[in-house]
Formats: C-alpha cells, structure tokens, sequence
C-alpha cells in the first residue's frame, strides 16, 4: 500500500513539474548566423533551456501565438520600392515536440513589417510596418494558413525630429484585452491611434478618441496593458520616457496621468527605449533601454493610482536589448541583447521588483522577441 501510495505521489509531482515546462520561441534578425526561428525548452524551475527545433525565415523580428497555441506567426522584415516588401509567415507548431512548420506567407502590404499580434478569435493577424507606415489585417484560415490582407490603412504625417520623423513609422499593433480595439503607436507622427476591431469582419474603424498624442519628438513604440485592465502604458523611444494612461474600456479612451524617464537623471545619452511589459502580478513594470544605457528601468506601478515611481536600474549585461519578456510563471525576466548574441536571465524579487543576474545564458545570434507555450 505504501509503494501504491509512492507511486501515486511522484507521479504526481512529476505530471506538476512537466505541467511547469514551456517552449520558449525566439524570433532574429538573421543578419548575422541566425537563419529565423529557435524553439527552446524551458524549465521554469530553474531556467534550463535546450534548443529543440529551428526553422529558416529571413528577419523573423516579432513573433504572435495564435489563441490556441496551435500556430506562429512571424513577420519578415524586408522592404522594396513599391512599399509591399514585406511578409507574415505562419507556422504549425507541436506543443509536445516543439517542432514548427512553415505553413504559407503573405504580404504585410508595408515595408519592414516590424509586429504582429493575433486576435483572441482566433481569425485575425495584424501587421505593423514600419518604414511604409501602414498597418494590415489578414484572415486567419482554421488550418491556420494567411490569407490576404483584406484591410490595410495607411498612417499620414510628421513630426519635430527630421532624422526619425519625416514620415509615419507604425511600431506596435496591440489589442485590448475584451478584442474590441487596436492601439498603434507610431513613432514618426508622435500618435496612438485607435480603431474600433470588429472580430467578425476584421473591419477597423475609428475609435469614438481616434487618437491621443504623444509630445513632439517622443517616439511612442510598445504599449501593454495593466492585469487589471484600467491602466495602459507606452514606452517612448527617441525621449526615454514612459506615459501612462487611464484606460477607458468602454470606449477605449486613454487619459493621460504620467510622464516618467527611463534613464537615471544624470544620464545624458541616447536612451533608445524599446520594449515594455507590466509584470503578470501588476505591481511593476519594466522598459528596456537601448542606445548606450543598455538597461531595464524598472517602475513600481500604485495599484490605486497606476502611477509608476522608479526602483532603479538594471545593467542587461549586454548590447541593445531590443525586446524582453517574462517567463510564465513571473520569476525570471529574459532580455534579448541583439548586439551582443545572448539572452540573459534575470531572477525578479517579487517584493522588490528588482532583477539579479542568474548567471544563464542562452547564445543566438541577433535575437530580438521571446514568446512562449505550453508544453502539451
């Protein structure tokens, strides 16, 4: 009965342990060794990885999972002088090998598609160009094959910095958490802009606020979203700074309540903000700096107010980290140096907020989105 009763237990236990495992995907620029995508199984428990798969895609900069976990999709990065170089790939991928496969691509209908984000239907992807300034919306087929962009708008205007802003640079697409809008920050006309997202036409329209903007020459880039849906924050990458907003769900509003530096004040330099994520317990939020920082600013967030105050500053120990993510379970946080070819784990103190290096490294060249799925 005691052997009975062991057995039990440790399967048990084994099956909550395999329950903790994911696959950690890596998008590249593939301007160095990297030939696309790299799969990675992932220990949550100790932050172990071991590649599994790798597939051939050029630039597959920005990754998407579909709602189901069965499908990738990724942007090609690639341009051409009839602004339509680039494309949106998508893959099968099996969550008991980790093995992708490429399915079809389609246009971006832009330049250097640089995001992409998969609707929670299940039906949509949305591409973000960033030279051509436009955004496309593309079926998604149940065998997960792309089809067409049935719906691309494009972006007009300027703004003060003629070096970065002579022309619209579309940087994120994101979708709120209810699927019913889309926030595109655009680097070059220093905007926001919200559409309305219609889930069974793919149709974007207008928001009731079709716009809030940025001050001149701040570059908004990434956004996310606050757990509890209230708040929403964009990281601005030519000024270092972080805005926050009150989100307005019903009608998608943003307010804006806060402007913070991602830099220390004695710092002087290009700051290149990058990436942004508010950690899965809401209480911090984290954006990556670039330029000759290298370091991830790291925010308490007043879970009253969602006004950020600044903890401190973390060294990446690397160059340029483009992008950043946290694992599953909220205890480590992996930064992308694309410059230096590694991802570099942190540990997050969860009562802190603050990172400490684990000392793990996982070599790729030129890796620049982390994203990740459940085993099984």
């Amino acid at each position: 009965m005691k052997s009975l009763l062991f057995t039990l237990f440790y399967f048990l236990c084994s099956a909550a342990f395999a329950q903790n495992d994911y696959f950690m995907l890596v998008g590249t620029y593939t301007s160095g060794t990297s030939h696309g995508v790299y799969v990675y199984d992932f220990n949550t428990s100790n932050a172990d990885a071991r590649i599994t798969d790798s597939v051939k895609i050029a630039n597959p900069s920005y990754l998407a999972i579909s709602p189901n976990k069965k499908f990738v999709y990724a942007v090609s990065e690639a341009a051409d002088a009839k602004n339509k170089g680039g494309s949106i790939a998508s893959f099968s991928f099996n969550n008991i090998t980790g093995a992708l496969n490429l399915l079809n691509q389609q246009p971006s209908n832009g330049n250097n598609p640089c995001y992409v984000s998969a609707d929670k239907s299940g039906r949509w992807v949305i591409a973000g160009n960033y030279s051509s300034g436009t955004l496309a919306v593309l079926p998604v087929f149940k065998n997960g094959f792309l089809d067409a962009p049935i719906t691309t708008i494009q972006h007009t205007g300027q703004s003060v910095k003629a070096d970065r802003q002579k022309s619209p640079h579309v940087h994120s697409t994101v979708l709120s958490p209810d699927n019913k809008f889309l926030f595109v920050p655009d680097l070059g006309i220093d905007k926001v802009m919200i559409y309305r997202f219609d889930k069974r036409s793919g149709a974007l329209t207008a928001a009731a606020q079709p716009f809030v903007s940025a001050k001149p020459g701040a570059g908004p880039r990434h956004f996310d979203f606050h757990p509890n849906k209230k708040y929403a924050y964009l990281v601005e990458e030519l000024t270092g700074t972080v805005a926050a907003y009150r989100y307005h769900s019903k009608t998608g509003e943003l307010s804006l309540i806060q402007n913070i530096s991602t830099v220390p004040a004695n710092f002087t330099a290009f700051a290149g903000s990058a990436d942004i994520h508010v950690s899965p317990d809401g209480k911090y939020l984290y954006a990556s700096n670039r330029g000759e920082s290298n370091t991830i600013a790291i925010f308490s967030i007043d879970k009253k107010s969602g006004l950020l105050s600044s903890v401190g500053h973390q060294s990446t120990m690397g160059k340029t980290p483009r992008n950043f993510n946290f694992d599953p379970t909220g205890n480590f946080l992996l930064v992308a140096n694309q410059n230096s070819d590694e991802i570099v784990i942190f540990k997050i103190d969860k009562k802190t907020g603050l990172l400490t290096d684990t000392g793990k490294r996982i070599g790729v060249s030129k890796p620049v989105c982390i994203k990740w799925i459940r085993k099984g």
